[in-house]
């Protein structure tokens, strides 16, 4: 089993999404679900890095980003009275890069998403993307004011000549001083996001750019693998460096923890008791989703529009979403059946360090997780006993591994007949 076969952030993936044949209708689909985290995304970016596979656009007009705000605040008037109730225990602004917005932009962005989603953002853990290029203090001094509690920066390497190589047009010096400008800010939680596997890259390197950034003592570090997919820069290179990356995790691994991190997932480590509280768990809690890249998702259905990569088919996409004038049902999405359900719960809990809490499985399932998955070609990876289920500190390493050898054969399906685009 290769260790690098995919992210999984998420399950199902977008790419399992079909267009939804009758289109339900929102009231529906939210019948007796609580919404839990309230996602809104801004699809837009300075510039796009050759790693990227994400939804987004560069270089957007001021007229256009006016455009998706208005239409931003149309959808959210029809979900939100699609809701039963609102509840939201978590928020977060991604994209894209939200702080594309300028700051009036933001500060508009969050006053319709609390007026139409009666959401009072500074009540709850707020998180917010950023990049070195636009984590400005004019914008950052709104979203502190504002309430944001955590801001996420994608710096990637604090090595101008790797920076270059991921295609990623940023000097250190920027880097630094968006750091310096997130602190002075006082956002009570900093998320830097680092990537090993760049090409050129090496243990004193990769080393290097986490001793960087633990000069800013932050409260959480993301170690992402370089993954190179159709449709980006990169991907055109079709090259394969599985050990690499793993001797690359495992440095970043120990010297996060004798910096004394504790590890979350395979890609989080946060220092211990500086995490944001919330009440929301996504095995059993539902998401929605605003903007044209966002996914929404109940205990039964997960979906969004429709999905692309490549520039022409995301700009057709954000056209066709801000002249759009109905929200008020599901266009494109998955139906969850009670073994998909199940599926995901092991797959949502078992990538996490903490491990799948067999209780709690119980109590929504009624039965077992071992009855209902056997997970014997995992035994060696696994920690068992009478509560959880979890990973061993090497199958925490091949996370990536383990999530896509979980998908049922239909998602694999999809997945493999799905067409970039």
């Amino acid at each position: 089993m290769r260790p690098y076969e995919g992210y999984v952030y998420a399950y199902p993936h977008k790419t399992a999404y079909r267009p939804l044949d009758p289109r339900p209708p929102l009231k529906e689909v939210w019948a007796g679900e609580r919404p839990g985290a309230l996602y809104v995304h801004i699809p837009f970016c300075e510039m796009r890095c050759g790693f990227c596979n994400l939804f987004t656009r560069t270089g957007a007009p001021e007229e256009l980003v006016t455009a998706y705000l208005d239409t931003l605040e149309r959808q959210a008037v029809q979900v939100r009275d699609a809701l039963a109730e609102t509840g939201f225990t978590t928020a977060a602004f991604g994209g894209g890069t939200p702080t594309y917005l300028s700051a009036g932009e933001l500060a508009r962005l969050i006053d319709l998403t609390e007026r139409t989603m009666d959401v009072d953002l500074a009540r709850i853990p707020l998180s917010v993307e950023t990049s070195p290029a636009t984590a400005t203090p004019d914008r950052l001094s709104v979203l502190v004011e504002r309430g944001t509690s955590r801001i996420s920066i994608g710096v990637q390497s604090f090595i101008d000549e790797e920076v270059r190589s991921a295609v990623r047009p940023q000097k250190r010096a920027e880097v630094e001083a968006a750091l310096d400008a997130i602190r002075a800010a006082g956002v009570p939680v900093l998320n830097i996001d680092l990537i090993y596997g760049i090409d050129g890259q090496t243990v004193e390197s990769w080393l290097h750019s986490i001793e960087a950034a633990l000069a800013w003592r932050p409260e959480e570090l993301y170690l992402y693998p370089l993954y190179v997919r159709p449709l980006t820069g990169l991907g055109k290179q079709g090259r394969a460096w599985d050990d690499q990356r793993l001797e690359l995790y495992r440095a970043g691994r120990d010297r996060l923890a004798a910096a004394g991190y504790e590890q979350v997932s395979m890609r989080m480590f946060r220092l211990p008791g500086t995490g944001a509280s919330t009440e929301y768990r996504c095995q059993t809690d539902g998401m929605v989703g605003l903007g044209c890249g966002a996914r929404s998702y109940t205990s039964g259905l997960h979906y969004s529009f429709e999905y692309a990569v490549g520039a022409r088919h995301v700009r057709s996409i954000i056209d066709d979403y801000v002249a759009r004038e109905d929200f008020g049902v599901a266009n494109v999405g998955f139906g969850l059946s009670l073994d998909e359900r199940k599926r995901r719960h092991l797959i949502q809990s078992l990538l996490q360090a903490e491990g799948l809490s067999r209780a709690l499985y119980l109590d929504r399932f009624g039965t077992d997780v071992l009855e209902d998955f056997p997970l014997e070609a995992l035994a060696d990876w696994l920690r068992v006993d009478a509560s959880t289920v979890g990973l061993t500190a090497e199958g925490l390493a091949h996370s990536d591994a383990i999530g896509p050898a979980l998908f049922s054969p239909q998602v694999r399906r999809l997945m493999d007949e799905y067409a970039p685009c």
